[in-house]
């Protein structure tokens, strides 16, 4: 699985908006501090604007604001806006898939992929994101943990793929 580094940019943009919500930053700012290409943050913006998660103000007092509350943004619908479809294969849903013989089980497990990815990123919140980035990395595990629960993974998933 691969996550584009426009999805990233765009999830990075708005915890450092979450975490420094008193002011409006500037594109430069956000692109200084998380180290991501200037004009490539100013497109990426340019998706989150039309999605309203972000908000701009011109002038010299300008720059971005998060445009909704960061506790009501999940990374999943970032990912969305900035991308589009949550999960292609080959540019086709996976809901959509149908293969012959031997491999006709094999969209199930994209599904099954794609509804573990969804879940995950679903439930993480920029606010959380945002706090837990300023009170250091001390609890990374925990937030691990508590997305995909005690030893989870992507194969904890696979039994749940019809026979």
């Amino acid at each position: 699985m691969q996550i584009s580094a426009k999805a990233d940019y765009a999830v990075r943009a708005l915890v450092e908006l979450a975490a420094d919500s008193a002011r409006p930053l500037t594109c430069e700012g956000i692109a200084s501090a998380q180290d991501i290409p200037f004009r490539f943050l100013k497109s990426v913006f340019r998706d989150l604007r039309q999605a309203g998660l972000v908000r701009s103000q011109r002038g010299c007092e300008g720059g971005y604001w998060i445009g909704r509350d960061p506790a009501a943004i999940s990374v999943a619908e970032v990912m969305t806006a900035v991308d589009g479809e949550f999960l292609t294969l080959r540019g086709a849903r996976p809901d959509t898939l149908a293969y012959p013989g031997a491999a006709r089980r094999l969209p199930d497990l994209w599904r099954a992929v794609e509804a573990a990815a969804q879940s995950v990123l679903g439930r993480t919140t920029i606010a959380e994101l945002a706090a837990e980035g300023a009170a250091g990395t001390e609890g990374a595990e925990d937030m691990a943990s508590q997305r995909t629960g005690p030893g989870s993974s992507v194969r904890d998933v696979s039994p749940a793929v019809p026979a």
